[in-house]
């Protein structure tokens, strides 16, 4: 299936992550034109690279169409796409049914861990509201299985199979 990555980002640090019950901070989020993919690590320059071995998200992705939805219906005016803090904006795919797959983009494969679930910081980041909007639809956690690099612009999306199988016929081997 044919994608668009609409916008690239990453962080040095947390705002919210590990935040509860106190103040948000303010780590800037850096729209970038490249992202370098490091397998097992992470994204080089992001709060989440190297954080733990196996981190389900060593990569986070965000719908495009979840976006407009909630600046259009929640919002109801401006929005960043970067108040999500998702590293990758991505347009044309579900992204709730990579959970458990295997799938890549340009040649570099990805595992989808789980659903970014949202958080209640996302009412901060945008408006009241949001968190209640986004359950569901928060994005997708994955784990980087290739170096690489990933860029603005049209990929070929590729589902591989399910986690599970797949890591089982590898062992086989």
């Amino acid at each position: 299936m044919q994608v668009r990555i609409k916008h690239l980002y990453i962080s040095d640090g947390h705002n919210y992550f590990g935040r509860y019950g106190k103040t948000s901070l303010n780590h800037q989020i850096e729209e970038c034109e490249r992202l370098e993919l490091v397998a097992g690590k992470g994204i080089v320059g992001d709060r989440f690279f190297d954080y733990e071995e196996n981190y389900k998200g060593q990569i986070t992705f965000f719908d495009w169409a979840v976006y407009e939805r909630v600046r259009d219906e929640v919002v109801k005016g401006e929005l960043e796409p970067s108040k999500f803090r998702r590293n990758v904006m991505v347009e044309g795919v579900d992204l709730n049914g990579l959970i458990g797959k295997r799938f890549s983009l340009d040649g570099k494969v990805f595992s989808g861990s789980s659903e970014c679930s949202p958080c209640f910081w996302l009412d901060e980041a945008c408006v009241e509201g949001t968190h209640a909007f986004l359950k569901g639809m928060g994005g997708l956690r994955a784990r980087i299985l290739d170096d690489g690099a990933l860029m603005v612009g049209d990929y070929e999306l590729e589902v591989l199979g399910d986690v599970e199988v797949i890591e089982r016929e590898g062992e086989v081997e």
